[in-house]
């Protein structure tokens, strides 16, 4: 594929969004406290359990740039989103075949969408906090032992 035409990260980490964000399934209420569209961290998360592999700082950076460019993904305040636009690329996607979600999605963004360019920058550091926080919450909960509690057995 030409330099400038869509790469299977860029449609790694939409995919990762969409599942992240649980597009299709619900959406919160505008008077929610909590925002719509989630974190780094979710993003990362998803994108480890899709790929075995959490995606690079500047695999990220590159994907959401031409996501957001293209009118797919919006990032505000640290909250990353699927616009209406990328919720139609969701829902009317192909779901017969033997390809990956991922793949089905790169051919989708091929044949119908132009990647975009966006200012959108991914700090070094914001990068590592979301691995780190991924990491700490990757952590299985050790069991309490049922020694030195008081109680019957």
């Amino acid at each position: 594929m030409g330099e400038n035409g869509w790469r299977w990260t860029d449609a790694w980490i939409f995919v990762s969004l969409v599942i992240a964000s649980g597009a299709g399934r619900h959406r919160r209420s505008a008077t929610s406290r909590r925002p719509e569209g989630v974190r780094l961290a979710d993003v990362l998360s998803t994108a480890d359990h899709l790929n075995h592999a959490i995606p690079q700082r500047h695999e990220v950076e590159a994907a959401v740039q031409r996501l957001v460019g293209a009118g797919l993904v919006s990032v505000a305040d640290g909250w990353f989103r699927i616009t209406a636009e990328g919720e139609t690329l969701w829902r009317t996607r192909p779901r017969a075949g033997v390809a990956t979600m991922v793949d089905t999605v790169q051919g989708v963004l091929t044949r119908r969408h132009a990647p975009g360019s966006a200012d959108w920058i991914l700090d070094e550091a914001d990068h590592a906090a979301a691995v780190q926080e991924y990491a700490v919450r990757s952590i299985p909960t050790p069991r309490r032992s049922p020694e030195g509690h008081s109680g019957e057995r």
